[in-house]
């Protein structure tokens, strides 16, 4: 990359040699010593790839692949942003328990603390602060663009297009190896993207556009934008401004997952930030990654009363149902999330009154989690299983929670994003394959009709 600044990454414990694995390739008889590596605060060991290279059969032979789809057991980069323990059940925030800065962290003090690897002073907050709050509006051939979608258009395509288009606007912004030039361009992300979103549901509700109020905070401003209708200023819940600061907080990063990864594959490439932020927007759209809570209220709404819980997770069971909402490709414990999201859930529903929903999801939790059959495969409540009913709870459509996940989920991107630009080792991403087709071949038309 051309760039000579340090990464954050740099604070981390260096490398270190801890021996070697002796292979002996039967193949040939020959042994090799591939270095085992240690790095990272938990001391991770790991060997190189290009390590393998070298074992072949013959000198006209590639060498040896690792062969691993969807990154199963390989690690693509070193990171200081984010820490998983899945079996234990913990997330970290560069260091910070998620639990403790979900208790009393605003969402811009954790963007902050994402990118810089420390929280902010007052001084450096309040600057944060008034920079992002300056760059809130939009370009008004955004919101022309916006209104050439259908009513009913999906918000997520809605928003990935949007996004995706601001890079025609900040031509400037291919300029990624200029510190500054980055820097501005990571901010309007941060204060556009909820902008945008605001719009994009005010649009599905044939709803005139409302502009950023720049005398609320963060959250209470995307609130406005959503919800106001004809009062003067909006005013929003004291709950939901808080229970919507938690939520951008929980989904801000985690690890990498599929979209972060495909914002550090697109950024590999040198395009502007706003192109890579899409891709990742694109990638979360999936209801494998993103969608997942979306699915969560189908379910719920499927299951319908909550006498029927338990033929439901009989049909679970045996083959007949999925459990939408529990489980994870990383934790093996109670996702540290959910148990913040269902404290969240009690609240803002105390203010918004009984939801059946809750109740069936209450009762499927209970099940569940005495169940020998979901406890014996670690299927524990995820952070998806209750979001989607505190989002439903504050007045947004289902098919719009998506969209509420990029919106956090921006700050951990750019700041990935800018963390692999800065690291020495990242070259353009490039996966190997292995050919499984056919050999070489003759051409031999058949539109001859022999």
């Amino acid at each position: 990359m051309a760039t000579t600044e340090t990464s954050p990454a740099t604070a981390a414990k260096s490398t270190s040699s801890q021996g070697s694995l002796e292979i002996r390739d039967t193949r040939t008889g020959k042994s090799y010593n591939v270095p085992v590596a240690t790095e990272g605060v938990e001391g991770d060991t790991f060997v190189k790839a290009m390590e393998l290279r070298p074992i072949k059969q013959s000198d006209d032979e590639f060498g040896l692949l690792s062969y691993d789809p969807a990154f199963m057991n390989t690690a693509s980069c070193k990171s200081a942003i984010t820490f998983i323990d899945g079996d234990k059940g913990i997330l970290r925030y560069r260091g910070y328990p998620i639990e403790q800065l979900a208790e009393g962290a605003t969402f811009l003090e954790v963007a902050w603390l994402l990118r810089k690897g420390e929280l902010p002073s007052a001084p450096e907050y309040k600057q944060f602060v008034h920079d992002v709050t300056y760059h809130t509006y939009v370009h008004k051939n955004i919101e022309r663009f916006l209104e050439g979608f259908r009513y009913d258009a999906h918000p997520m395509s809605m928003l990935l297009s949007s996004v995706g288009a601001l890079s025609s606007f900040y031509p400037q912004a291919h300029r990624i190896s200029d510190p500054e030039q980055r820097n501005i361009e990571i901010i309007r992300l941060i204060a556009k993207v909820p902008t945008i979103a605001a719009f994009i549901l005010r649009h599905m509700r044939g709803l005139p556009f409302v502009y950023p109020d720049n005398d609320l905070s963060y959250t209470e401003n995307f609130l406005s934008m959503c919800f106001r209708m004809t009062e003067p200023r909006y005013k929003a819940s004291e709950t939901f401004k808080r229970a919507l600061d938690i939520l951008f907080i929980l989904h801000a990063d985690h690890e990498q997952n599929a979209s972060t990864s495909a914002v550090r594959a697109i950024g590999s490439t040198q395009v502007d930030p706003y192109s890579a932020i899409a891709g990742g927007i694109a990638a979360l759209f999936g209801p494998l990654h993103g969608g997942a809570n979306e699915q969560v209220l189908v379910m719920l709404n499927q299951i319908g009363t909550k006498s029927k819980v338990n033929q439901f997770v009989d049909d679970v069971k045996s083959g007949k149902g999925k459990l939408m909402g529990f489980g994870h490709r990383v934790y093996k414990n109670y996702d540290p999330r959910a148990r913040i999201v269902k404290k969240l859930a009690d609240q803002v529903l105390a203010e918004t009154g009984s939801d059946e929903d809750l109740e069936i999801a209450m009762e499927l939790e209970k099940i569940a989690l005495s169940d020998e059959y979901f406890v014996k495969r670690k299927l524990y409540p995820n952070v998806d299983f209750y979001t989607g009913l505190i989002y439903r709870a504050m007045g947004f459509p289902t098919e719009y929670f998506t969209v509420l996940f990029a919106i956090a989920r921006t700050a951990g991107w750019l700041s990935q994003w800018e963390e692999m630009l800065l690291d020495k080792d990242q070259k353009i991403a490039r996966p190997r394959q292995i050919y499984i087709g056919p050999g070489e071949r003759k051409y031999n038309s058949k539109l001859n009709g022999k």
